[in-house]
Parts: structure tokens; sequence; C-alpha cells
């Protein structure tokens, strides 16, 4: 996409467009900066009435561990914030990982089975790190792990400071969706967008499969579509072949 602008607009519609053909679609979320613009749009999408999300579940990636829903940083308020409280989608019907549960590998199977309770998800929202993670899975995760307790590592803490108030109290610890588990979604839809995205797009599009490059699992899945913007493209190596794909994609494919 040639702006960062026009990578969130595409997204929006791919997401859109799951919704509007499946009204009980089981949508996978991320948060983080680079979603809320496709989540701005999602919400003037349903304003215009051209999306209804009354019957639509949701499942977030991760969530930090000790800090509650009421916590500007916890990622149950970024949802509410940037989206929830902006579509009419059933709070009941919206499920995030609880930080503050007694029993962690007891929550984490709960949250396996819940995804799987309502018939695994269609499509997942994914960004993807400076290091190369998908939802808060680091480098060296098991690409066939599930959710579970994951420490973070030193980059992607650094990378989310900012998001705290007080940066020394950030959460070293979250639960994650696992990388076997998002591989499961029958539709992965990762953005990326912006320079400082250039050379891990690089390796996890156009570079080996590997633990240590978690997103570049995404290689191996039937239907991963990977929005970039120019910036964000800049280093692929068969950038010129995929703008060609993109352009003579037949009509049913489009957005």
């Amino acid at each position: 996409m040639p702006t960062a602008a026009d990578a969130r607009l595409e997204v929006a519609r791919l997401i859109g467009r799951q919704v509007q053909r499946k009204p009980d679609s089981v949508l996978g979320l991320a948060t983080g900066s680079t979603p809320v613009g496709v989540y701005a749009l999602l919400a003037e999408m349903h304003a215009r009435g051209e999306l209804d999300f009354s019957r639509v579940t949701s499942f977030n990636l991760d969530e930090y561990v000790g800090i509650g829903p009421e916590h500007p940083a916890s990622y149950r308020y970024y949802m509410d914030e940037n989206l929830f409280r902006r579509i009419n989608i059933r709070r009941e019907n919206t499920y995030l990982p609880d930080g503050m549960t007694a029993d962690i590998p007891g929550h984490c199977a709960a949250y396996e089975e819940a995804i799987r309770r309502a018939g695994g998800i269609d499509l997942q929202l994914l960004g993807v790190g400076g290091n190369g993670h998908i939802a808060f899975n680091e480098p060296g995760s098991s690409l066939a792990s599930r959710t579970r307790l994951k420490t973070l590592a030193p980059q992607t803490a650094a990378d989310n400071a900012r998001f705290f108030p007080d940066p020394t109290k950030m959460p070293l610890h979250v639960i994650t969706m696992g990388v076997g588990t998002v591989m499961e979604a029958r539709q992965c839809v990762l953005l990326a967008t912006g320079a400082n995205k250039t050379d891990i797009v690089a390796r996890f599009v156009e570079g080996p499969v590997s633990a240590f490059v978690p997103a570049s699992v995404l290689q191996l899945h039937p239907n991963a579509v990977i929005v970039l913007d120019e910036a964000a493209a800049a280093k692929l190596v068969n950038s010129e072949y995929y703008r060609w794909v993109y352009d003579h994609k037949p009509a049913w494919q489009r957005v």
C-alpha cells in the first residue's frame, strides 16, 4: 500500500468483509499502536450502518500479568476505549486473558477451550514486534506453542514501556496465545507500517522460517495476508512482484 493510511483501510476492509460474509464471525484481535487506526475505521463503518457486530465473538491475543481491566495500560482497557465501546459487540462475547488470575496454567487451558467452543478463530489480526514476535511469542518460542505465560524480551519491554505512566512498573510477564494457537486461525492478517519495521518485515516475509523470527511461521499458513505500506516494504527483494500480483488479483479475491 502506498501509505500507512491505505494499509489500515485495506485491513479494515478485510475485517469488514469477514463480518459481512459471516455475521457470527470469531475475530482474533491485537493491541498496540498499529491496530488503533484499523479499529477507528471499523467503528466508523459501524456508525454508517455498514457493519453489525452484535453476533461477533472476539478473542484477544494477550494481556499483562498483574494488572486489572481498569488499569489504563491493560489490554481490556485498550480494547474498550478503541473499539468495544464504539460498536455493538456484546461484552460477554469479548474475551481477553485475565492478568489477575490466581491460576495461570488453568486459565490458559480454559482460554484455549473457549476458542474451541466458539468454533475457532475465523480471522486473526496481527502486528509484528521489532524482534519478530507475534502476540507476545518472543524469539525462541516454540512454533507449536499454546496459550501460556511468557516473559518479555528486553527489546519488547523497552518498546512497550511508553504505554505506562511509570515505565519502572511495567509488568515483565504476560499471558499470550501461542504460535500454534495463532496458526489455527482460518485466516491471519498481519499489518506492519513505517520504516522502523523495514528490517523485520524483510526477515519474516522472505527469510527462513525460524522460531527466532516467530512471525516467519506465517509463511506456512495457507491463508496469511501481509499488509504493508511502502516504508515497511522497502527492503523486500520481490516487492515488484508482490505489487504486480496485487494489481492483477481476480475480482473474487479483492477486498
